[in-house]
């Protein structure tokens, strides 16, 4: 059986000053959103918000300097993103953008698409939605049936794209399409294609969540045109693309962060003299620690240039495992509160609705640990 390593290393000086500003910035700015806004965490979205991240370099802070980028460390990002994910900020707007959709342009498009759009995710202006899954898909993105046809200046985008978050807000959809056929290989022929969510043929609908929120869309693509530049990268390359895209989608503390407004409601609440609470919340706060070292790691993995995909899908899935665990803990723990209709009420409520959602985004479960099985060796 093969064997998974982490590097674990300690933080440069340079991140600690920073978690200073990034802390500073959030008590100035995170006051005027109630807690039950926090605890949608980085789904929540203010495009103010993004703008004032925007206007701090937060924005695309560790891509390269002559493509407009802030030239900092991934260690850096890592510090300002579990701070503001710490507190709940609204980052939703301009999350895609700025964790998977600038690095993917930068590298594949560095040329044509990406100083265009560069500049605009670095202001906090630009939103882009990701249209992978597809009805009948869910993590099996190799069955997609949504195609690109080449045609005299471009390309014909015909299809349909489910859970897309965000698409009725963004200004742009990278789409993955087939370009030809998979043959042997199914996740041949597939390829991304960049998409202005305002070209003819576009068409949104909202699908209403379990929290009655329109985060998710239906997207269909009928004739869309695109310009021959709005290839993303090499024709048929679209899986090698996105499984490299998918290290920045899993490994990042928002794996274990989307619960934290729950974790201190139950802080506050609380009797340091009651020992089931104590025993309960210090073993959460013993995961955390735990999970926040993996992802640390992560992070310092890919400033050396090492491939942390088999442990990115290890962070996302025991994350996952993390967050759905806390409702049912704080009904445990603080019975007494449920239906009371304080905030600590207001929290849970939203969290035990948002909770099975967490095993699914990003990867579903069952899908992450046959990656992780594989890459062990164990299939």
């Amino acid at each position: 059986m093969d064997t998974l390593h982490i590097t674990v290393g300690d933080l440069p000086p340079e991140c600690e000053e920073l978690r200073t500003q990034v802390r500073t910035f959030a008590k100035e700015h995170i006051k005027q959103y109630s807690r039950v806004q926090r605890a949608h965490n980085w789904s929540g979205r203010d495009p103010a918000f993004s703008r004032q991240m925007g206007e701090k370099g937060w924005l695309g802070m560790t891509w390269p300097k002559d493509m407009g980028g802030g030239g900092k460390s991934m260690l850096e990002r890592y510090v300002m993103l579990e701070e503001l994910l710490a507190v709940g900020a609204p980052m939703g707007a301009h999350w895609a953008s700025d964790r998977q959709m600038g690095p993917l342009l930068i590298r594949y498009s560095p040329d044509k698409l990406a100083p265009r759009i560069i500049p605009e995710i670095m202001r906090g202006e630009a939103f882009i939605c990701i249209g992978m899954s597809e009805p009948d898909s869910g993590s099996d993105l190799a069955s997609i049936r949504s195609r690109g046809t080449k045609v005299d200046g471009g390309w014909k985008i015909n299809g349909r794209k489910v859970w897309t978050s965000g698409a009725h807000h963004a200004h742009y959809m990278v789409a993955l399409v087939r370009t030809s056929d998979k043959g042997e290989n199914r996740h041949a022929g597939m390829s991304q294609i960049f998409i202005e969510m305002d070209r003819p043929g576009v068409t949104v609908r909202p699908i209403v969540s379990q929290l009655g929120t329109k985060i998710f869309n239906e997207v269909l693509l009928d004739d869309v045109f695109v310009p021959d530049d709005h290839l993303v990268g090499e024709e048929g390359k679209g899986w090698s693309q996105v499984s490299n895209e998918l290290k920045f989608e899993r490994s990042g503390a928002e794996r274990f962060l989307s619960s934290t407004q729950l974790l201190l409601e139950m802080l506050d609440e609380a009797d340091a003299d009651n020992r089931q609470q104590s025993v309960a919340i210090g073993k959460l706060i013993a995961r955390y620690a735990c999970l926040r070292q993996m992802s640390q790691g992560i992070a310092l993995m890919m400033s050396q240039g090492e491939d942390p995909s088999l442990a990115a899908s290890i962070v996302k899935d025991q994350g996952a495992l993390l967050e759905q665990s806390m409702p049912d803990i704080a009904y445990e723990l603080f019975p007494e509160k449920l239906g009371d209709g304080s905030e600590f009420d207001q929290v849970l409520n939203l969290l035990t609705l948002a909770a099975p959602s967490f095993s699914l985004r990003g990867g579903t479960r069952e899908i992450l640990r046959g990656i992780i099985a594989k890459g062990l060796g164990l299939r």
